[in-house]
């Protein structure tokens, strides 16, 4: 059921992305400076590409931003439940080391308290 979800969800998408391609086909100049600033500085910078082009340009650098944001963002939170992790498995091998020993600590009670 999830299957066909996926692949209907990406279907819609795909149909969506193509209509929006084929709608902004037109040329779109993309400055680096505006003029003015251009002179000033003695450099310019333009490219000129299919509008869905920037559109879709647009998109996938804000997805990357956003993701590297959340990213940065939870990173106290992934220190935190690294450290735990940590914590847990000195615990669990403390624990294991002591829980042998008393295992054999009690044997050795046993015996003596059967004499």
């Amino acid at each position: 059921m999830m299957r066909v979800i996926r692949v209907l969800f990406l279907g819609v998408l795909a149909v969506a992305l193509i209509t929006v391609a084929m709608a902004n086909r037109g040329p779109l100049s993309v400055r680096l400076l505006p003029a003015e600033v251009s002179r000033l500085v003695g450099f310019d910078w333009e490219i000129t590409l299919p509008t869905f082009v920037v559109l879709f340009a647009a998109g996938v650098i804000g997805l990357a931003l956003g993701f590297l944001w959340e990213w940065l963002r939870e990173h106290k939170h992934r220190a935190r439940a690294a450290s735990e992790r940590k914590e847990r498995q000195r615990l669990e091998q403390e624990f294991s080391k002591t829980g042998s020993s008393s295992a054999s600590q009690d044997e050795v009670i046993e015996i003596l308290e059967g004499r």
